[in-house]
């Protein structure tokens, strides 16, 4: 029963990743390596990858510091009564209850240029829906709990009594935090960070509606794949998906490199 069970698992690790995995690698080069590289170096093509890597870069530099603040705040915060902390957890834990598409049908709806705040924003020359803004919004929306969720639990872990001591001997603020609390948490950084940026490079459904996904302006590296899937060029679409998956594989051995050193320390 063991042996069958184990081969059950392998079986189903083989058609759900490798298959599929496999399956993407040998369309990308159906047509040669040239066809992979036309694919690729097309002006959508590159324009959509660049516009992948600034949402990401931006993305995760924003999860970065507000998820730690909002850690922080979640664990440390003795101004926060626990019935707040407890309403806090939940609205941060929301993208794990909503569809993203439904996210981003939200955004639209309070950003959007029928809305009030959507309206203000574009009479002062601000665009947040269909641009750049909100496909940064819809994104981070998405990614927000990942580095909450990691540095909160070495938060408790790690307790108060230590940032008290220094703050009896003199640091305060600052310096408490990089002295103390940082180089407790930062391995728990490191892997919300790996986690926000992969689950940044494969956000598609609530960046698609919020994006509109419009060729050369707001089109990322997921939504192309769609629509070249939607218009019969799947070697192209093969193509772009394969540097997304290289990418994956990549951040996924960085993840299990962070993990590791977050267990040692």
């Amino acid at each position: 029963m063991r042996r069958l069970l184990i081969g059950l698992t392998f079986a189903v690790f083989i058609v759900l990743l490798i298959i599929p995995l496999g399956r993407i690698f040998i369309g990308a080069f159906e047509d040669g390596a040239g066809g992979f590289l036309d694919g690729l170096l097309r002006p959508e093509a590159l324009h959509a990858l660049m516009m992948t890597g600034l949402v990401v870069l931006v993305v995760t530099l924003l999860n970065t510091l507000f998820g730690v603040m909002m850690a922080i705040y979640l664990v440390r915060a003795g101004w926060l009564s626990d019935r707040v902390k407890g309403l806090l957890n939940s609205i941060v834990d929301l993208p794990y209850a909503v569809s993203p598409v439904i996210g981003g049908l939200m955004i639209v709806l309070l950003l959007g240029p029928n809305s009030i705040m959507g309206a203000f924003f574009e009479g002062i020359g601000f665009n947040v829906v269909y641009a750049f803004p909100g496909m940064v919004i819809a994104t981070l929306f998405v990614t927000f709990p990942l580095m909450v969720r990691e540095v909160m639990p070495v938060l408790q872990e790690l307790g108060s009594q230590q940032e008290e001591a220094a703050s009896t001997l003199g640091a305060y603020g600052w310096r408490t935090f990089w002295s103390v609390t940082w180089p407790s948490i930062r391995w728990a950084v490191v892997y919300g960070l790996v986690l926000t940026v992969a689950r940044s490079l494969g956000e598609f459904g609530a960046v698609l509606v919020v994006s509109g996904n419009i060729m050369n302006k707001t089109q990322t590296a997921t939504t192309l794949v769609y629509q070249d899937v939607e218009n019969f060029n799947v070697a192209a679409a093969n193509g772009v998906a394969l540097v997304l998956v290289t990418f994956s594989v990549g951040l996924l051995l960085i993840m299990e490199w962070a993990k590791k050193r977050k267990e040692v320390h």
